[in-house]
């Protein structure tokens, strides 16, 4: 079998992904996730002008050494725009060798660990009415864990709590550290009384604290008994999660913004995390993923794929396979998809209870309608920005 085409499918549905389709001399073809969020068109170009033409002619079936190839052969190694187009090829060529075997994906990473997948939903509010209004709508829907953002007073703007439209610029979101730390164990607080002491409730920072500005919200965050605290601080930091670990007991998920296991070494071999966070469109595919999570069950150190909307179905899917098979599993982020976008990438994977399974279809489970795909065009979109009152830009 070999590699005779593939496709680079940029689509925005709502919002912007972009896909590989390769296809191979026998019929069987296989799909991959490269989007990353406001850079889409960087990794479609890399993928069309460097990947595409390497991977022509060569055997699907070998993907360690198309891996390899891809990694180790550009000289430039790691960065997500990088680390996204491998993640395509990787996952596509995964997609391929499960329908070429006939079997879901999850059978060929070593069949079901669990019978289904826990996911968490978001969700959040300007004021406690609103963010209790959302929890009950997650409740409602079947999720048993949720995260909790909210705004906080004097902030117009605040990550996590509206929807922030993509456009030519940068919508741009406002910040103050003292006031999130004073306000965010209030919400913390409210919401168990609301909901009791057994739901389990998570939160994510969202980069925007120094590690003793971190280690004093976990410490403060205790007596709540979040599943976890998200990106505390800017974990390229590694060493300062030493300094958060030491002052608090809350959990600590971090990882979403990291390529390679190269950025997980200190947080993992010297345990200062509970939860690895990357996405497995970023991170290289599926290949490096599972090798991720064997290096961190060695610590205790569970997964939590990081699932947000801008991951496509295909990405997903590909996160729930992994998720079923692997021992270490944690939770699952799952946003969900809009009716439009689930129309353009059909998929075998489920939402029940709160829980997904990733289907019994061969290969990843997910198809692509190229028409309707090509009748919603790319627009270019940026994530936000943040700055802090004075105008200095913060993390975001």
């Amino acid at each position: 079998m070999k590699i005779v085409d593939a496709a680079v499918v940029l689509t925005s549905p709502g919002r912007n992904f972009v896909t590989l389709k390769v296809e191979t001399d026998e019929g069987v073809t296989g799909l991959g996730d490269a989007t990353l969020n406001g850079r889409e068109v960087a990794v479609a170009g890399y993928l069309r002008e460097h990947v595409v033409p390497l991977l022509l002619g060569t055997d699907p079936h070998r993907i360690e050494d198309t891996w390899q190839s891809l990694y180790r052969g550009a000289y430039w190694r790691r960065g997500p725009v990088t680390m996204a187009a491998i993640a395509a090829v990787d996952i596509a060529l995964w997609d391929i060798k499960a329908k070429v075997a006939g079997l879901p994906l999850y059978q060929l990473l070593g069949g079901a660990s669990r019978d289904r997948v826990r996911a968490y939903g978001h969700a959040s509010g300007r004021d406690l009415p609103e963010l209790f209004d959302s929890v009950r709508a997650l409740l409602a829907d079947g999720y048993q864990a949720i995260r909790v953002q909210t705004g906080v007073p004097g902030l117009d703007r605040v990550y996590g709590v509206r929807s922030s439209p993509g456009g030519a610029r940068p919508v741009v979101e406002d910040w103050d550290t003292a006031a999130y730390l004073r306000h965010l164990p209030k919400v913390f607080d409210a919401v168990r009384q609301e909901f009791g002491p057994d739901l389990p409730l998570l939160h994510d920072a969202h980069h925007r604290l120094t590690p003793s500005q971190a280690a004093r919200l976990g410490k403060d965050l205790e007596p709540y008994d979040l599943f976890w605290l998200e990106d505390c601080t800017p974990a390229e930091n590694q060493e300062g999660l030493r300094l958060v670990r030491g002052h608090t007991t809350t959990p600590l998920a971090i990882g979403e913004v990291f390529n390679t296991v190269f950025d997980y070494q200190t947080l993992v071999t010297e345990q200062l995390i509970d939860y690895v966070r990357s996405a497995v469109t970023h991170f290289g595919g599926v290949s490096p993923m599972r090798k991720l999570f064997d290096f961190a069950a060695q610590y205790q150190i569970k997964s939590a794929i990081h699932g947000p909307e801008d991951i496509s179905p295909i990405g997903m899917a590909a996160a729930v396979h992994l998720d079923l098979a692997i021992h270490n599993f944690g939770i699952q982020e799952y946003s969900g998809h809009t009716e439009l976008t689930n129309a353009v990438f059909p998929h075998a994977y489920t939402f029940t209870d709160g829980h997904l399974h990733p289907g019994e279809a061969p290969g990843l489970g997910i198809e692509l309608d190229e028409e309707l795909a090509a009748a919603h065009p790319y627009e270019r979109a940026y994530l936000p920005i943040n700055r802090l009152h004075d105008g200095t830009v913060h993390d975001w």
